[in-house]
């Protein structure tokens, strides 16, 4: 088990990813190693991704390891979690980052097992990733504390354009989750947020969307992962430490 210091030289702790292994979820967990965090890069298919990942963390200096977590299979959630533990030491930073877009189409063309799918990975899992991390975190199970982060996205307050109301649907329930859940914590060492990023780089925008940012986005370009992975290091630092229960908005003013 490795302890991990952060900059000011006091231990860190574990913070645990989902959908690690490319796009924002790297660039949060390479952040996160910078910050002094030991990282659970969880993938869910790509493990030489999830492993460069890790590389290029121990190459910075820094401690991780790659865990496989398909957040689709609920009931394994926790036990990937502890085993990231066992590995890295006690959690302190759940971070619910994996995703889909499902289907981008019409709600009267997708089918029903590619709105289920979505809500299954979306909102169930980031739920069930939580309910995991309040466990292990609450002062009300024994815990220490710690920080829980769920990605969210501007389709949950735009509803979702181009065919992607199903997708927008999901983010929102998250929206209301992280409020919900970040009043039943508050006074148990617990401070949960969300990130709503915008259009990002990434290969998860249709290319349509990527293609119509210089319009649709007042900024003018496309989002950098790196800077929805800042917005991440400041929500779980101290620099924080009185936000929770709400959900920042990363989207160029969108």
């Amino acid at each position: 088990m490795s302890d991990s210091v952060s900059k000011s030289g006091k231990a860190a702790g574990m913070a645990f990813v989902t959908g690690g292994s490319r796009g924002i979820g790297a660039a949060i967990c390479r952040q996160l190693a910078a910050d002094g965090y030991a990282v659970a890069v969880g993938y869910g298919h790509n493990e030489a991704a999830a492993q460069s990942v890790v590389a290029a963390i121990r190459d910075a200096g820094g401690t991780a390891e790659a865990v496989h977590v398909d957040v689709s299979e609920l009931d394994s959630i926790d036990d990937r979690i502890g085993e990231a533990e066992a590995a890295l030491g006690r959690l302190s930073v759940l971070v619910a980052n994996a995703g889909v877009t499902g289907e981008a189409r019409r709600v009267d063309e997708q089918s029903l097992g590619n709105i289920e799918d979505v809500f299954r990975v979306n909102a169930v899992a980031p739920i069930a990733c939580a309910q995991a991390a309040v466990r292990r975190l609450s002062t009300r199970h024994g815990g220490q504390g710690g920080a829980i982060v769920i990605m969210s996205s501007v389709a949950a307050h735009s509803g979702g354009a181009g065919g992607l109301a199903t997708y927008g649907a999901s983010k929102g329930a998250m929206e209301t989750f992280i409020l919900g859940l970040g009043k039943e914590v508050a006074d148990e060492g617990i401070r949960v947020t969300g990130v709503a990023p915008g259009i990002i780089d990434t290969d998860m925008p249709p290319d349509e969307l990527r293609e119509a940012a210089e319009t649709v986005v007042p900024m003018g370009r496309l989002g950098k992962p790196a800077e929805i992975a800042d917005a991440v290091s400041w929500l779980v630092s101290d620099r924080a430490s009185f936000v929770t229960g709400e959900s920042v908005t990363v989207s160029g003013g969108r």
